[in-house]
């Protein structure tokens, strides 16, 4: 089978097309025939190492636990292991594959029990595909942050993967909802459900004062400063992104921690935890016509390194993705 292999750390062009050995599902595991999969800031960072401290997790001169990315995919089971129950053969599914990565190939194993389900009826394989990463990162990061029906809700980021679903869920959950973008994005989000839009190459969200109950930073350009000056009394700092460099990242944990410490707000991060009860959530919303997802580029996996290169650019709208097998359904 064909797979996006890279076996250096570097540029987008280490990404290679390469012919490797199809999977073979276990007793527990499904055999998924990848139609549609995406290029996630998770894919560029393993791919470039950046952070320094992937080397640690993936091999520190080359990579070697990991060599084939992508974390999430749509796609059709092609065989069943022995003690799979809950799928077919046949069955069209979305699901992720997690920090195992695996899905920018034709095929890749998943098990049973993992995060994966029917495809939602009323979405194509690419739009199917471009629901995991986004939608339960938002999921995760908007009720770990309690967020309250008639609360204020900024969302920094509002066109991104994670922006886009974090807008949605968050005005499903009752909130009112700013989203920061750039200039050409403020329509898309206004589209997404968003109650007011800052463009942030004009104005500075900090100005208006201490207005919101939740500052959602999903590319951490906020700004930890601005973000507790808007902030009303009690209220919570949700930083999902943030900079790749070392130093900075033990910066903004240690503000993070001065920050609960002292009172002046939550400082809410960490590592997205989904489970299958919350991809049921978001299928359920997808069915009823209440979330979406938002697709900026399509690629071939012939195309992966522009694919890579157009991700870590940082100007995306949503989701890039990559089509393996053209199908609409």
């Amino acid at each position: 089978m064909k797979a996006a292999v890279y076996r250096r750390y570097g540029p987008p062009e280490v990404v290679q097309i390469e012919e490797v050995e199809k999977p073979v599902p276990k007793d527990n595991e499904l055999l998924v025939r990848i139609h549609a999969t995406t290029v996630a800031a998770a894919d560029w960072r393993f791919r470039s190492a950046n952070p320094f401290l992937i080397r640690f997790m993936n091999g520190l001169w080359r990579p070697k636990k990991i060599q084939v990315l992508g974390m999430e995919f749509a796609g059709k089971v092609e065989s069943v292991g022995t003690a799979v129950t809950r799928f077919a053969v046949g069955d069209l599914v979305f699901g992720s594959t997690g920090f195992k990565f695996g899905a920018h190939a034709d095929y890749a194993c998943l098990p049973e029990d993992g995060q994966l389900a029917i495809k939602p009826v009323n979405m194509t394989f690419e739009e199917a595909a471009a629901v995991l990463f986004g939608g339960l990162t938002a999921l995760y990061f908007l009720r770990k942050a309690d967020v309250q029906p008639g609360e204020e809700v900024l969302v920094y980021g509002a066109s991104g993967s994670v922006g886009v679903f974090a807008v949605q869920l968050a005005k499903h959950f009752g909130a009112r909802v700013t989203g920061v973008s750039s200039t050409t994005n403020l329509e898309l989000v206004k589209s997404l459900g968003a109650d007011e839009v800052v463009d942030y190459t004009q104005d500075d969200f900090s100005r208006a004062g201490p207005i919101y109950d939740i500052v959602f930073d999903t590319v951490g350009y906020s700004g930890f400063s601005r973000s507790l000056r808007s902030l009303k009394p009690g209220g919570r700092y949700v930083r999902v992104g943030g900079s790749a460099r070392l130093w900075p990242m033990l910066g903004g944990m240690l503000r993070g921690m001065w920050t609960n410490m002292t009172g002046a707000a939550k400082a809410v991060s960490g590592v997205t935890h989904g489970t299958a009860e919350d991809l049921s959530f978001l299928k359920g919303l997808i069915e009823s016509g209440r979330l979406r997802t938002v697709i900026d580029r399509h690629y071939s996996l012939d195309e992966i390194a522009e694919a890579h290169r157009h991700a870590q650019a940082g100007h995306k709208k949503g989701h890039v993705v990559i089509v393996l097998q053209q199908a609409s359904r």
